[in-house]
């Protein structure tokens, strides 16, 4: 139950700040279009492509030593479950 609920913590850990940023981008660009009348599908795929991805330049190397603790964990409960 353990594992279980550290690999739900860690998952939100890793998706949560791209899907904050994304939904924080998609809501200011559909006030913009809202309030200009543009209904352009194509003017929020960028601005959000270029968001997500200066997310994970900034978070990248957290989201790795993250990912790199959960998964060394996981392979020491593997390692010690075959030992007993």
């Amino acid at each position: 139950m353990q594992l279980f609920r550290d690999t739900i913590l860690v998952a939100a850990k890793l998706v949560g700040p791209p899907l904050a940023v994304a939904l924080a981008i998609g809501i200011a660009m559909s006030l913009v279009q809202a309030v200009t009348q543009i209904n352009e599908q194509t003017m929020v795929f960028l601005p959000k492509v270029v968001a997500i991805f200066a997310t994970m330049a900034l978070l990248g190397s957290f989201m790795m030593s993250t990912l790199g603790g959960f998964t060394r964990a996981v392979m020491q409960r593997i390692v010690s479950m075959g030992a007993s």
